[in-house]
């Protein structure tokens, strides 16, 4: 005979995990999403860094005594005479004062200093968890990896400003600008994988392997689309045809590929980076109104049911602000922020999210039950 004295017992939520105890998981996982929120803000700053033409405004690497910016005008002086010996600042900005390079060169130093920070935020958790035993043995292998991405970028971003500071490069070259957002992202999409691996309950992922293929299919575009972006910023692209729908007044532009050139035109034609830019942005909505539909006629799950809605909400805020930013494109003004720089660092984050809302339909669905 039950008791009706006894209050009834109350539900205990817990996070659940596939790989850790609950106890330890939670941990690891609000440090592992304070690192995604840095490295979103991170790759924000590198957008920052290139719109005011700030990344070759230091010209060393100089990992532990970089950290601190000059302190004295002495300092400064020495730093600007640096300067002064690449080809960005003889060929292009040569009536630079000296305010105007601090201006640039703080961007470039918050830039690198932020890295630091991330390193600094993973290394330093990372000891204590390992200390107090959080990690089970099936974290230690993706931990080490993301180490490894992460210094892997940083050895990158080195050798993407050292491209821009010997011959007549006065701004960093675009495949190697490219090389380091495509790492970027990367290392983004696998700190939050991770984060799912450690949240999602494995009930709530569902098997369906046509389905996963085409998300990978599409994530496929994405990431060509987001390198042809890059090639757009890094060869400023934008003001080559700042009109839409057509690129500059034609559905197929002229100039669209030098035979002088041959296949160097998809990375350095202008024109051409456009038309591919925008071509695999129509694509990419066409693909994700069709994923859609799909994903809202397959059996739920509670996390499906909240995540199939975001593809479709930021490819088409996606292609807004790629609209908007080409058509403000007219309005730079160097050294000057403007719209059109908040129209690129808005398409640049909603790049992103975009991302990462297929990376997290890719883990709830999986290949085999």
């Amino acid at each position: 005979m039950l008791n009706k004295n006894i209050p009834p017992a109350k539900p205990q939520l817990t996070l659940q995990c596939m790989t850790t105890q609950p106890s330890t998981s939670r941990p690891v996982v609000i440090w592992l999403y304070t690192g995604l929120v840095m490295i979103i803000v991170q790759i924000l700053l590198g957008g920052i860094t290139r719109l005011t033409g700030s990344g070759l405004s230091i010209t060393e690497w100089n990992v532990v005594t970089g950290t601190l910016p000059p302190l004295s005008e002495t300092a400064w002086l020495v730093e600007f005479e640096k300067y002064k010996r690449t080809p960005q600042f003889q060929l292009l900005n040569f009536d630079f004062t000296l305010n105007n390079f601090k201006f640039i060169f703080f961007w470039e130093w918050f830039h690198r200093l932020w890295a630091r920070l991330i390193g600094v935020v993973f290394a330093i958790p990372f000891i204590i968890f390992w200390i107090r035993g959080y990690f089970k043995s099936p974290m230690v292998k993706p931990l080490l990896i993301l180490f490894l991405l992460g210094t892997l970028q940083g050895a990158i971003g080195w050798i993407m400003v050292a491209s821009g500071l010997t011959g007549d490069a006065i701004y960093v070259k675009p495949t190697r600008l490219a090389l380091h957002f495509i790492f970027a992202l990367g290392l983004l999409s696998y700190t939050f994988w991770f984060i799912l691996q450690l949240t999602v309950p494995a009930s709530s992922r569902l098997a369906n392997a046509p389905l996963r293929k085409r998300i990978l299919l599409i994530i496929g575009v994405l990431l060509l689309q987001l390198m042809y972006g890059a090639f757009m910023a890094g060869h400023k692209a934008a003001t080559a045809a700042p009109t839409w729908p057509t690129i500059n007044d034609k559905w197929i532009p002229d100039a669209l590929f030098n035979e002088q050139e041959g296949l160097l035109n998809f990375i350095d034609n202008r024109i051409l980076i456009h038309f591919i830019h925008r071509g695999l942005a129509y694509l990419l909505v066409i693909a994700i109104v069709l994923l859609s539909i799909r994903l809202y006629k397959t059996t739920e799950s509670a996390w499906l049911n909240h995540a199939r809605k975001w593809p479709l909400i930021l490819v088409i805020a996606q292609v807004l602000l790629g609209i908007f930013s080409v058509l403000t494109s007219t309005s730079i003004i160097p050294g000057v922020w403007g719209i059109f720089e908040w129209m690129a660092q808005l398409h640049q984050l909603v790049a992103m999210l975009l991302l990462l809302s297929l990376v997290q339909l890719l883990f709830l669905i999986k290949r085999n039950a």
